[in-house]
């Protein structure tokens, strides 16, 4: 089940257009406030400003010096060209991955206003209405 962060209610899923099905993954809507959340698909994890996880999209990251030897490294195109190319090694603290990115991280003034949620691993369970 999937809470509204605005008002903490129940919020449900909605259908899309065409052209939000190629943007978003879903879109939740909250009867009780009126509002709606959008997931945005994996490949717009790409397109901002600071880096972001590859997994779940949160801008919550630490920077690390040297590889850790327990969590994985998350491998990809993307990320081997930019390792390639002088990108920094992050650390996700929710998926426990390693990857590599040639943007900065986020400023803490942007976490902190949160900009970044904890990520929604399990999809909501279609049944609950």
């Amino acid at each position: 089940m999937v809470k509204c962060t605005q008002c903490g209610g129940r919020m449900r899923r909605v259908h899309r257009t065409l052209l939000e099905r190629l943007r978003y993954s879903s879109i939740y809507y909250c009867k009780r406030c009126d509002s709606e959340e959008y997931v945005p698909r994996i490949f717009q994890y790409r397109l901002g400003e600071f880096a972001r996880c590859p997994e779940c999209g949160t801008i919550r990251l630490t920077k690390l010096k040297e590889p850790d030897k327990i969590d994985p490294i998350h491998w990809g195109w993307y990320h081997i060209k930019a390792r390639l190319s002088g990108g920094q090694l992050f650390h996700c603290r929710y998926c426990r991955i390693q990857f590599h990115d040639k943007r900065s991280r986020a400023p803490e003034s942007a976490i902190a206003q949160g900009a970044a949620r904890p990520p929604r691993h399990a999809p909501p369970d279609e049944h609950d209405e």
